[in-house]
């Protein structure tokens, strides 16, 4: 949700589809990254679960969800969570959520001394959504372990770490707290009163969000705090016709934030004087939906934008002229999504995934 950026080098060269939304090509490119991640990425294997996202999220919004094993996948994603032995277990402070990959599962050491897990609450948000996306039924997971453990990681202002050995704290984690709760259906493993705090603070003078109180509003960090406040029940459906005072955030700044985030060139920018950006076109974007206020965007000027950042190969690239990558081409078809592009599925925003997925149909 920052500005990443992508695992190939740029490549200035690299031709892009510019006409029309290629659907099919895009299919394609999703498909082989199902079957075979490319060599780039091996630097990233300890995130394999989030790349799963992107590909089969990317393909429920392509309606090409035929095209993965689901059985596979759901063993798959389930052999990942963390399981306490024991009560005495459950209650050691550890979170057992899920782990990233493989690799991040630690095992016994030779003199039989346990290692701690490393599930991750970005990991275990990417999971339910993708167990959710292919139609497994979340009652089935161990949510009673994963929801108690996950109140270790809360903190006393609000905020969570990702994982419980220590680690930074911000609006992506609450956000990844709120979304899990939603999906699980079950509240217990967040005190909303705090999160919703925790995220009024991170409201910028300017009316965007930062991902820590303080710091520069940001475009995935506005994301995060807005879509939070929704899963939480804090923002109203019909926002902007209401009195401002009766809502938790400054509305009127946030909207006006968001708004002069587009570019001249149709995109959006993640912050300000910085140049557009294919996934800032979801997670403002995405920002302006839940507010109601998307009628307000340059339709014509973000699509055109979005397709000079189309690969030839299939996918998006971050910038115009650059190869694509799985983190952009996911959020160019979120993008895309929230412009009703023909032949796409709707998105519910707030959780990342299609509303199909999300009801559970």
């Amino acid at each position: 949700m920052a500005d990443e950026d992508p695992i190939w080098e740029d490549a200035p060269d690299s031709p892009s589809s510019s006409s029309f939304f290629d659907r099919d090509r895009h299919i394609r490119f999703l498909e082989m990254m199902y079957q075979l991640l490319p060599s780039p990425y091996q630097s990233q294997e300890i995130n394999r679960l989030t790349l799963a996202y992107f590909v089969v999220a990317g393909l429920d919004i392509l309606y090409a969800l035929d095209r993965i094993d689901k059985e596979a996948v759901i063993h798959w994603v389930l052999s990942l969570q963390a399981h306490p032995k024991n009560e005495v277990e459950l209650n050691n402070g550890q979170f057992y959520g899920f782990h990233g990959s493989r690799s991040s599962q630690y095992h016994l050491t030779d003199d039989r001394v346990a290692i701690p897990n490393g599930s991750h609450l970005a990991s275990t948000y990417c999971a339910l959504a993708i167990l959710k996306t292919v139609g497994y039924n979340l009652s089935l997971v161990d949510f009673k372990s994963l929801s108690r453990s996950m109140r270790n990681l809360q903190q006393p202002d609000g905020s969570f770490m990702p994982i419980h050995i220590g680690a930074e704290t911000d609006l992506r984690f609450v956000f990844c707290a709120a979304a899990i709760c939603s999906m699980l259906k079950n509240w217990s493993g967040m005190d909303r009163e705090k999160a919703k705090d925790y995220i009024i603070s991170c409201q910028s003078y300017d009316g965007g969000f930062g991902l820590i109180p303080g710091s520069e509003s940001h475009g995935g960090a506005t994301y995060c705090a807005v879509a939070s406040l929704q899963l939480m029940g804090f923002i109203d459906k019909d926002i902007l016709s209401k009195n401002a005072s009766s809502c938790t955030i400054n509305v009127p700044l946030l909207l006006y934030w968001s708004l002069q985030r587009q570019a001249q060139d149709g995109g959006f920018q993640g912050r300000t004087n910085k140049p557009a950006d294919t996934c800032y076109a979801f997670w403002v974007g995405g920002v302006l939906r839940i507010l109601g206020a998307d009628k307000f965007i340059d339709e014509g000027g973000l699509r055109g934008f979005l397709l000079t950042c189309q690969s030839e190969y299939g996918g998006f690239s971050k910038f115009p002229g650059s190869l694509p990558d799985l983190y952009h081409s996911y959020y160019g078809f979120c993008a895309f999504s929230l412009l009703k592009e023909r032949d796409l599925n709707a998105l519910c925003v707030e959780l990342g995934i299609t509303a199909i997925a999300a009801i559970g149909l």
